[in-house]
């Protein structure tokens, strides 16, 4: 027997429309549109689904294995929601792929806060330009969390945060740290600038400085911009920088993967 509350209901049909939010999650360019449209987002796993409670967020509904009932019933218990119960099969079929990490929360997505706000209390901050691997955007967001980012912002075109893939690489980290979307950067210039901020550009420039001489004596407060593997920053964003900065390499490397370039600034920039 289910628990009364919250509302279990034992899946036959994949085709069931109720089970609309989790159908098709494999097709990335269908999801990244609807999700963020339909106003929701995805939790995988026990952990990440505990994480987005946390973080006061609040599930829709739960698609799962029967056999994780039990587990995850006291976390689910003061909501009133839908918990979708089915067979392996019957979920591979709705989801596009096997669940190994038992169950799947749709998650009511959070509005986010003005970029202003944000960096009105911060001093480390990490801005991503336009990185559209989400597995590099959740790695980004699990640095800026264990380093001590105080917020991360994204521009237009960046990964949403909040694609299952990001959320998952990020440890869940992305549900417990503040980040917003940027306007673009004639106007977002101007909200670094106004909140006190020098804007970092890491990137592989003739008039770089190197991040030992920078991190020194670094900013009161530092945004540290980092663009997508292979272009990297936009000329413009080159532009609008303060001052541009590079990690000296070995070897004949010349630069790191966007994630791990991100963990070594901010821990030379630490405060």
């Amino acid at each position: 027997m289910f628990p009364t509350v919250p509302r279990y209901v034992s899946i036959e049909n994949s085709d069931d429309p109720a089970l609309h939010d989790y159908r098709d999650l494999t097709d990335v360019a269908l999801r990244r549109i609807r999700e963020p449209a339909e106003g929701l987002y995805l939790a995988e796993s026990e952990k990440v689904i505990a994480r987005a409670i946390e973080a006061g967020h609040r599930p829709r509904s739960v698609l799962m294995l029967e056999k994780w009932v039990a587990s995850l019933e006291p976390l689910l218990a003061p909501f009133d929601i839908p918990v979708y119960v089915g067979s392996p099969e019957i979920l591979e079929s709705v989801t596009g792929f096997t669940m190994h990490r038992g169950a799947i929360a749709s998650m009511q997505r959070p509005a986010l806060p003005s970029a202003a706000e944000l960096l009105s209390g911060a001093r480390r901050v990490i801005v991503i330009e336009d990185v559209v691997d989400h597995t590099n955007v959740g790695a980004i967001f699990r640095a800026a969390a264990g380093l001590g980012a105080d917020a991360v912002l994204v521009t237009p075109r960046c990964a949403d945060p909040l694609y299952r893939r990001s959320v998952r690489v990020s440890m869940g980290t992305v549900l417990q740290l503040p980040w917003t979307r940027l306007p673009e950067w004639p106007i977002a210039v101007d909200l670094f600038h106004d909140a006190g901020f020098t804007i970092a550009a890491l990137a592989l420039e003739p008039d770089a400085v190197s991040l030992d001489d920078f991190a020194r004596q670094p900013p009161e407060r530092v945004a540290i911009l980092l663009g997508a593997e292979g272009d990297g920053l936009s000329r413009r964003a080159l532009q609008v920088a303060d001052v541009t900065v590079t990690i000296p390499m070995l070897r004949g490397v010349d630069s790191l993967n966007v994630a791990a370039a991100s963990a070594v600034a901010l821990w030379a920039l630490r405060v």
